[in-house]
């Protein structure tokens, strides 16, 4: 079953829009309106010739944010959605919280996992090491700023994230990746995509600009 599931996932052309979530003050409608001009204009100049997939990463639905911002996108252009939580054992809440509407493929972040260490041998180690020397260096700053260090979680969501986008990448042969906002904050989940990009794990092609 788990095969079945990443060759009909391979078949696809994954779309993975990322931002904050449900603190985001802005109206989701006029976010949603301009990520799609985005990617309108973004796919008019790199055509794509898989259907689309639009890639959720288990948010629970809420009134604003990237819960919010993700359906409306998808109804824009007339996408299904995929899903991808995590595995019980690292967060038993995830994947009952997550938002299934439209969802047509649900995967673990463990398939995914082992489908980069198959394809690419010792990159889970260094994505790892790669996050978790982010967040100290975070936390140090944070600790200069008077502030609390990140969440634990944070290690899981910034993996979840970016083993998504390689996993789904070398899968598919392709990816998009779209932000909801040029500005994101270094202390926000968002942040770590920066990682995935420095380990080559991500095109930078395959970034809206």
């Amino acid at each position: 079953m788990t095969q079945n599931l990443l060759l009909l996932l391979g078949q696809y052309h994954p779309v993975v829009i990322e931002g904050m979530g449900g603190y985001d003050p802005r109206d989701p409608a006029l976010v949603a309106a301009e990520v799609s001009e985005r990617l309108m204009s973004y796919w008019g100049q790199n055509q794509v010739q898989k259907p689309k997939l639009l890639i959720t990463q288990g948010d629970p639905l809420e009134e604003r944010g990237i819960s919010a911002i993700t359906p409306l996108v998808a109804a824009r252009f007339g996408l299904s959605r995929g899903l991808v939580c995590l595995d019980e054992e690292i967060a038993e809440y995830h994947s009952p919280n997550a938002d299934r509407d439209n969802v047509i493929l649900e995967v673990k972040y463990s398939q995914l996992v082992a489908v980069l260490n198959h394809s690419r041998p010792g990159v889970m180690e260094r994505l790892e090491r790669a996050i978790e020397d982010r967040i100290d260096r975070k936390n140090q700053k944070r600790k200069a700023l008077g502030e609390n260090p990140l969440k634990d979680y944070f290690r899981d969501f910034a993996l979840l994230q970016e083993v998504t986008k390689a996993a789904c990448s070398q899968l598919c042969q392709g990816i998009t990746v779209a932000h909801t906002s040029s500005e994101i904050s270094e202390f926000s989940v968002t942040g770590f995509y920066t990682v995935g990009l420095e380990l080559g794990l991500v095109d930078p092609d395959d970034m809206v600009p």
